[in-house]
This record gives structure tokens, sequence and C-alpha cells, in this order.
């Protein structure tokens, strides 16, 4: 990740969150596939973190994630997560998210967002709500 993409991503959004004793496996490491759990708390919670009614209604669905492993994440009490949008699409947008511990990045990953229609199970274009918010997320999507 370069520094600049660093800087960028500093002004995100940032959700700490508590790791749990489970997350770890044997060797003291947050196991690859608890992460993906932590990312997805992070997304619950920045996206509700304001409590404003209109977003997202029916909810959304993850259509693609990629995380790239920089590190172990090792059983701390905590981590911190920072957050923002790198794409806005017509029925898509895609979340950025980079991990960090003691000050390091330990993993970055993009995540593709679609929001689901009326019928729980379609796919639907974004509204201008929706729009505007993601795009006042916007950062940088170098890696």
């Amino acid at each position: 990740m370069s520094n600049e993409a660093a800087n960028e991503l500093a002004a995100a959004t940032e959700i700490m969150l508590q790791l749990r004793w489970s997350d770890q496996d044997a060797l003291g490491h947050v196991n690859n596939a608890r992460i993906v759990t932590l990312m997805e708390e992070a997304r619950i919670r920045w996206t509700r973190e304001d409590g404003k009614a209109g977003r997202f209604e029916f909810g959304t669905v993850v259509a693609s994630i990629q995380i790239d492993y920089k590190r172990p994440l090792y059983y701390q009490p905590e981590m911190l997560i920072r957050m923002g949008i790198s794409r806005v699409g017509n029925k898509s947008f895609t979340v950025r998210g980079i991990g960090y511990q003691d000050g390091q990045p330990v993993f970055d990953s993009t995540t593709v967002m679609v929001p689901l229609a009326a019928d729980g199970v379609s796919s639907r274009a974004l509204t201008e709500q929706e729009r505007s918010w993601l795009e006042s997320s916007l950062i940088t999507a170098d890696h």
C-alpha cells in the first residue's frame, strides 16, 4: 500500500473491533476466515452508525470479496479497521477496508456490495440518497 493511499484511507471511517478468544488459531493468529467476519461486523456498524432510515431498506449482499493478508493479526483485545467507498456503480458499490494492529496494516480488502429490491432476491439500482451517502465516503482505491 502506498503512503498516499494510507494517508487517504487514514481520513476514512474508523471502526474499533473487539477480538474474541475464539478468533485465534493454535499459533495465536486470528484465523483468516474470522477476518471476513470482522470485516462484516465493521461494514454493518458503519452502514448503520447514524441510524438514518432510507438506506438499503431491503438489505445488501456481498457479490465479491478480496483480501490481501499483509502480516499475521495476533490475538489482542482489539483492532482497528479503516473503511471507505472506493467505487460507486449503478447497482453496486465497493467497500475498501484496511485492518490495523499496533499501527501496522494487517490486511487490505475490497468488498463489492449489491442492494436488494423489495423481493429480497433481485438487485436494484442505488437510490439518490444512497448514492449521495456513498459518494460522501469516497476514498482512493489504490492498493
